[in-house]
Formats: structure tokens, C-alpha cells, sequence
């Protein structure tokens, strides 16, 4: 198969974390800043493509940007970068697992935090200002979208940060999942697209666009910014360790930890059937 069952990606994705854990502070560093550059880099065409487009073509003109916009975790996946929103699922699975420790997921997701934010702010400045992409002709739109963040409340903020992440970590699981490019192309394209046509709030996309209203001369302030910081990151945390993490890892571990055959398990449905046979749970306890 050219894929693997969600047991596989499971412990794919523990692994993964280990891995995580044990890189270099600069590499993580290094990796970080160029996470939080690509997803702006994403969110620079999303904004390019639809900044200018005809109010004719409605939805359809976000639809366009949203197309665009997954470029950022493409980069991120197949390139190689760290990105916080995709770290706050991997780590906190492979803790689940048992593989690290709570100390390690914490210092990634602090040393990742502040790397994005570099990375992300380094576009809004220098792309997005000095070169001046985010203004002139593109300037009403990105501050639409700025505004349209900062204004939501905090419990609006939360929710609709739960949502990003679910998409986003699912993303990122899809993409684990395949063993070819294309596959990862794909798996990668659709959740990301739906989430920015939906228009979920994500902390590290907002790490970008906000600040590039602000060097644009917005009304928006800093202290603004960090009001919606506090609740989308605690969104974000949600959607990714909990709808995906513990809902994944609590779904596959009872194979392991009761005792129970995949093949049993797997006679419940098709669908099981196919993924359970491939491969066990290999989880430590």
C-alpha cells in the first residue's frame, strides 16, 4: 500500500516526536524560524491573490486564496521546518506514549513558539512592509483580516481556534500517513485550504498578518495582538492535543493495553479490518 492505517501513522507520529525531542537547540531554533516563514509565506500569496480581486466573485475569490495558502505547510512538512500548531499533536502524542517526557514537550513547544514568532514577524517586516507586499493595493485587505482576529472574544477566539488546529493537526496526520509526495501534497492541501476558506484562527498565521497591519500604520496595537494571542493559542492547544492526539492514541491503545487481537478488533467493521491487520499498536507502558 502506498499508505498507512491510522495505528501506523499513530506510532509514526510518536516517533516522530521522539525524534523532535532529542534535535539541537539551534536546529530547532533554525527549523522554527523557518516554520513561522513559511506559513506567512502562505499567508502572503493568500492575501495577494484575493487583495485585489473583483467584489463579483464573492466567495470564489477566497476559495482562490485559501488554494494557496497550504504552500506554507507544505514547505513546512517536505521541507523540513518546526511549526508550534503541528508540535502541539506530535509532542503531546508521543508524551501519551510514554516516549518523552512532559518537561520535553514543554521546552519544544517555548523554543518552537518563540522561533515561529521570529520567522513570522521577519516576513511581515521585511516582505510585507519594506518590500511592501501586505499594502499599497493589498493594504484594505490585510487590514480586514487583522481586524476581523482581533476583534472576535475571547471565547470566539478559543472555539474558532480549536476548529484551525483539528484541520491543521489532521493535515499533518494525512500527511504522515502517505508514503509518497503526492500523497502528502494532497493530504495536506484540503484540510489547510478548509480551514482558511472557513476563516479558523491560527496563532502562527495571526503572528504574521497582525503585526503586518500594525508596520502598515493600523489602528490595531500590540496589546490588541497579545489579547488575541492568549486565547488561539490556547485553541490551537486544544484542537491539536486533544481532538487529535488524545482522540487517535485513546482510540488504538485499548488494542495493546487489553489484550485484544487486531484480527478480533477488526471484525467489528471493514474499515478496521483494513487498518488493524497492518500493523500493532507498539505503545510502552
Amino acid at each position: 500500500m502506498s499508505f498507512y492505517t491510522p495505528q501506523e501513522i499513530m506510532n509514526i507520529t510518536a516517533e516522530n516526536g521522539l525524534k523532535k525531542s532529542r534535535l539541537p537547540f539551534w536546529t530547532v531554533l533554525i527549523l522554527g524560524f523557518l516554520g513561522g516563514a513559511f506559513i506567512s509565506l502562505g499567508f502572503l500569496a493568500d492575501i495577494r491573490v484575493i487583495g485585489t480581486a473583483p467584489k463579483e466573485l464573492g466567495s470564489i475569490a477566497g476559495f482562490f486564496g485559501a488554494a494557496v495558502f497550504p504552500v506554507g505547510l507544505m514547505l513546512t512538512i517536505l521541507a523540513g521546518a518546526e511549526l508550534l500548531t503541528g508540535n502541539m499533536m506530535v509532542m503531546a502524542m508521543s508524551w501519551f506514549a510514554k516516549k518523552i517526557t512532559l518537561s520535553q514537550v514543554v521546552v519544544n513547544w517555548v523554543l518552537v513558539l518563540l522561533s515561529n514568532f521570529i520567522g513570522a514577524i521577519a516576513v511581515a517586516y521585511f516582505f510585507g512592509h519594506v518590500v511592501g507586499l501586505t499594502e499599497g493595493d493589498f493594504l484594505a485587505k490585510t487590514l480586514a483580516i487583522a481586524h476581523a482576529k482581533v476583534s472576535e472574544g475571547f471565547g470566539e477566539a478559543f472555539v474558532s481556534a480549536i476548529g484551525c488546529n483539528w484541520l491543521v493537526c489532521l493535515a499533518v496526520w494525512l500527511a504522515y500517513g502517505s508514503k509518497d509526495s503526492i500523497g502528502k501534497f494532497i493530504g495536506i492541501w484540503f484540510p489547510i485550504m478548509a480551514f482558511v476558506a472557513i476563516g479558523f484562527q491560527h496563532v502562527i498565521a495571526n503572528m504574521f498578518v497582525i503585526p503586518a497591519a500594525i508596520f502598515a500604520g493600523s489602528d490595531i496595537t500590540w496589546t490588541q495582538y497579545v489579547e488575541n494571542f492568549v486565547p488561539v493559542f490556547l485553541g490551537n492547544l486544544v484542537g491539536g492535543a486533544i481532538f487529535v492526539a488524545v482522540a487517535y492514541f485513546g482510540a488504538y491503545r485499548y488494542t495493546v493495553e487489553a489484550g485484544v487481537s487486531p484480527e478480533a478488533v477488526s471484525d467489528t467493521n471493514n474499515y478496521h479490518e483494513q487498518g488493524l491487520n497492518g500493523s500493532a499498536v507498539h505503545i510502552k507502558h
